[in-house]
């Protein structure tokens, strides 16, 4: 693959991460996702919203705006990976809205999901006993990143692989700074029976 096309699909890979989604579907329902709850455009938000159907629609809309930039570089795995950092950064810091976006788990997830389809499924799992268990959303989005890079290493990952995943995963982590503080201060709020 020649630079000019590799170039080309990691930005055409950063526009698809600005897709609006939780915005679109909220805004469907004329509701604002900006101003509702926690103000994040993102599934549990949603969820809180609007109920749990439309959260799931709003993590599938983001998963897939990760995936499918990735599924067509598959077979160029180092751009498929700078294609999925891509669309999650254009997630996480959309240009299209000021850099203010989502917190990038289902759009991570989706990217990573093409090329490492059982660890991701794993950690989709992981995620939701987290969840379950702790009650807290945040704390499992938090979590899954280490938890991942750490199914990368024990699983015989490259070490290239490894390190593209903690950038992505750093995206995530960062975008999780609030809630971080929020957590430590005991001020975070727990799920309530509508999110996802």
């Amino acid at each position: 693959m020649n630079s000019f096309v590799a170039i080309l699909a990691i930005i055409i890979a950063y526009f698809c991460g600005t897709l609006p989604i939780a915005i679109l579907i909220a805004k469907s329902k004329s509701v604002d996702i900006t101003t509702f709850g926690s103000g994040n455009p993102g599934a549990s938000n949603v969820a809180r919203a609007l109920g749990t159907k439309y959260g799931i629609l709003v993590f599938v809309g983001d998963a897939l705006k990760g995936a499918l930039p990735v599924l067509a570089l598959l077979s160029h795995k180092p751009i498929a990976y700078a294609c999925a950092a891509a669309a999650v950064l254009g997630h996480v810091f959309p240009i299209t809205r000021k850099f203010k976006g989502g917190k990038g788990v289902a759009t991570g997830a989706g990217s990573l999901l093409p090329l490492h389809p059982v660890l991701i499924i794993g950690a989709a799992l992981t995620w939701l006993l987290v969840t379950k268990v702790t009650k807290k959303a945040s704390i499992a989005s938090i979590a899954i990143v280490p938890v991942l890079v750490l199914a990368f290493v024990v699983s015989g990952t490259r070490m290239w692989e490894i390190f593209s995943l903690i950038g992505i995963g750093a995206l995530v982590e960062i975008r999780h700074a609030s809630n971080i503080k929020r957590l430590l201060s005991g001020t975070e709020p727990p799920v309530t029976g509508s999110t996802v």
